[in-house]
């Protein structure tokens, strides 16, 4: 099958996990605002077509499966870490709390968490990391989902407080427009200080 499935979490239900959250995060290659985390339990049953990891979707397809994915799961958590915690803890730090956080925002305790990516988060719940998750499990690819939808929305409204540096067009990643007004006009107060393409402009 292409693309993300429920057989982890079946295997899993199977050997006496019922509630399984799936895990990711959104935002840690970019040079503005801030990384944001989203944790996802389903039900022992779920059909969501079109479903997949986020940067594989269109935008509206993402904002199409936001409200389906949050009407179908037991429960969802969301959580955002901003760019003065980045700058402070560095981003894979921060992309970690946010993980941790968003399952704490979980209003269910999931007995076991699914990860994205080869790390454990900061949590005494049962883990598993799964590389490469938000394209093989469905729960990982419904949280990176609202997390990515939830992180651009942000970046959408920086937009309007900050116009001179279009985030409604690039959400803060490190593009070539980005690059050139971060040069033009210096960073603003949700660039990443410590980010290289951000840094050097500090101050000059």
């Amino acid at each position: 099958m292409d693309g993300p499935d429920f057989t982890f979490e079946a295997s899993l239900m199977g050997q006496g996990y019922p509630l399984i959250a799936g895990v990711d995060e959104v935002g840690r290659g970019p040079l503005a605002g801030p990384v944001v985390a989203a944790a996802v339990i389903f039900p022992s049953k779920v059909n969501i077509p079109g479903l997949n990891d986020s940067k594989k979707l269109s935008a509206n397809k993402r904002e199409e499966l936001f409200p389906k994915i949050q009407e179908i799961s037991v429960a969802f958590g969301l959580a955002v870490v901003d760019q003065k915690v980045i700058d402070k803890i560095n981003i894979l730090q921060a992309a970690r709390l946010a993980m941790k956080q968003a399952v704490e925002t979980l209003k269910i305790t999931p007995g076991l968490l699914l990860i994205d990516g080869n790390q454990k988060i900061d949590s005494t719940l049962n883990q598993w990391p799964i590389v490469k998750g938000d394209s093989r499990s469905l729960s990982i690819a419904a949280a990176s989902v609202l997390a990515k939808v939830t992180r651009d929305r942000i970046m959408d409204d920086y937009h309007k407080l900050y116009p001179q540096y279009e985030f409604n067009r690039h959400k803060g990643y490190g593009t070539k427009l980005h690059r050139t007004l971060i040069q033009e006009y210096g960073p603003c107060p949700i660039h990443r200080s410590k980010f290289k393409g951000v840094s050097e402009y500090i101050n000059r």
